[in-house]
């Protein structure tokens, strides 16, 4: 098949952007439907591609597209997917979908506010943003790869810095500068490849296996392209811009920062240091093992000691890429597969987890743990059943998403790739083990605080304010007053200590969203093999010319 597919992916988010530049009056009056259907129509392309894939030849680059893009440069725009790119081109068009269907199925404060503060210029940052990051797993090019990993930053740059919290303008600089800094270092290390072998075609590129570039060249190239990837993952101690990113950010900010974005950096690992810099992968893999266990255990310990909600789950994704690393140094089929499996399932996970923490934020005005008052799971049964479900996947039990990727990157370290020391890669298992011991702690911390015991009555509510609007001013209303019971629906009550006290429990809008997520999670645990089937003969491929 052509490559219109591809092309239709980026086209859609992309005209539909534009579109609101130059007509932004007259769509006004179906803006909170516009986003959803541009992103319906992006994630039905994305379906579309997965149903009509060839899976018998996953190795295989489909729906490709190669035109001349720059010929004086030797640049092309050339497209296309394997059985790597696909499922997280999948997992971003459902992720982008099921954040407009959150933003415009919710009940607005008052009429015309349903997506909050400026929500014209909210829908634009968002459809951009699924632009760069649908051309991210796209590309194959490396400077168009560059070019659609930089478009992501200044989306999510006004995203954080215009619809986040109180410490918004920090955060949105903060992340800006590390995302930068480290993508000039990767681009230098692009250069080098390219100046080395005349292409920046990936596909030729990891046909070739390192050809016409020395062993030092590689493990230089493979540094500076690697600095650049793990700030994205992010990678310890490249991470100090995320807690604050995911912290300050609006849930749909938060919801598509770790669900897609960390994605970007380790799959850079994937498509292009690994298979383009084999040399480089080998020398460098045992450095990276190490960062890599060194963030699960950094990873689970700042988890604990965290009483933001929202924070917690942020130091979490350090603890999980932890293990998608790990998975790629070990330099083996089943590290790889391992890595590949995990990158979807903490999408899936953790774009959930920072949907309800989102939610119980709206509830409360506060992600503030012991604040919260507890008994999550009395008050409001629904919403505290499908936060304990997120974190027992999170955690990796067995049966859910979120144990295969984990198994299978500790499985790759017991028994590594020839010239890597068996020794200090068992080691790695190990501690890598005791950091999965440790996760399960702060999640089972974590819902002893929200969910579980009696409500203290310490926590507050106030009015439900739309998602991407500016925190305003206006006190905290205790539960249970008059105020805050005044006009307000209530699907739950409260009967510890003031049985007058309701509150919302999981609202339709918040259930629609949330289900393809929670149906998807059990079934690739239940199910692995439909991922595994995928990316088991690419992951061998690629590793094929390892020394």
């Amino acid at each position: 098949m052509t490559g219109w597919l591809s092309v239709a992916l980026l086209a859609v988010p992309l005209l539909g952007a534009l579109v609101l530049l130059l007509a932004p009056g007259a769509l006004r009056p179906v803006l909170r439907t516009y986003g959803l259907i541009l992103s319906g129509i992006t994630l039905a392309l994305a379906l579309v591609m997965a149903a009509t894939f060839d899976h018998g030849r996953p190795t295989s680059l489909q729906f490709a597209l190669d035109q001349p893009w720059i010929p004086g440069l030797g640049l092309r725009f050339h497209l296309g997917v394997d059985g790597i790119s696909l499922p997280l081109v999948v997992l971003t068009a459902l992720l982008t979908f099921l954040c407009f269907g959150y933003l415009s199925w919710g009940r607005p404060r008052t009429p015309g506010r349903f997506l909050g503060n400026r929500p014209r210029a909210l829908v634009f940052t968002l459809l951009v943003l699924e632009v760069g990051m649908i051309g991210t797993f796209l590309a194959l090019d490396l400077l168009l790869f560059f070019v659609f990993f930089e478009v992501v930053l200044i989306p999510m740059y006004f995203l954080i810095g215009i619809w986040g919290g109180a410490g918004r303008r920090a955060a949105s600089v903060k992340f800006i500068l590390y995302t930068l800094l480290g993508s000039v270092v990767m681009l230098l290390g692009l250069l080098l490849v390219w100046a080395r072998t005349g292409t920046l075609d990936m596909a030729e590129l990891a046909a070739a296996h390192g050809a016409g570039m020395s062993r030092s060249v590689q493990i230089l190239a493979f540094v500076a392209i690697g600095v650049g990837l793990a700030v994205k993952t992010p990678m310890w101690p490249l991470h100090t811009w995320l807690p604050d990113a995911h912290t300050e950010a609006p849930t749909v900010g938060s919801v598509l920062l770790a669900g897609v974005l960390l994605k970007m950096g380790t799959y850079g690992f994937a498509r292009i240091a690994i298979p383009v810099l084999p040399e480089g992968a080998t020398a460098v893999a045992p450095w990276l093992g190490a960062f890599a266990v060194a963030g699960i255990v950094y990873g689970a310990l700042a988890c604990l000691a965290q009483r933001d909600l929202k924070r917690m789950i942020a130091y979490s994704s350090v603890g999980h890429m932890g293990f998608v690393l790990l998975g790629f140094a070990t330099l083996t089929p089943v590290g790889v597969n391992g890595a590949l499996f995990a990158n979807v399932a903490h999408g899936l996970i953790t774009g959930l987890l920072f949907f309800l923490a989102g939610g119980i934020k709206d509830r409360y005005r506060t992600a503030d743990m012991p604040s919260l008052g507890g008994g999550l799971l009395a008050t409001m049964p629904r919403l505290g059943s499908v936060l304990t479900f997120a974190a027992i996947a999170s955690l990796g039990l067995p049966g859910l998403a979120g144990f295969w990727g984990e198994m299978l990157a500790l499985l790759g370290a017991f028994q590594p790739a020839s010239g890597l020391p068996p020794a200090l890669f068992r080691t790695y298992m190990v501690i890598g083990g005791l950091g999965a011991v440790l996760t399960a702690a702060y999640f089972v911390l974590m819902l002893s605080r929200v969910t579980h015991g009696r409500p203290s009555g310490a926590a507050r509510q106030r009015e439900p304010q739309p998602e991407g609007e500016t925190p305003d001013e206006r006190p905290v209303v205790p539960l249970g007053s008059a105020e805050s019971l005044a006009g307000r629906p209530a699907t739950a009550t409260l009967e510890a200590g003031n049985p007058t006290q309701r509150i919302d429990d999981l609202r339709s809008h918040e259930a629609a969203a949330w289900t393809p997520l929670v149906v998807l999670i059990v079934l690739f645990g239940l199910w692995p093999g439909l991922l595994l089937s995928l990316t088991t003969p690419v992951a061998q491929t690629l590793l094929g010319a390892l020394p």
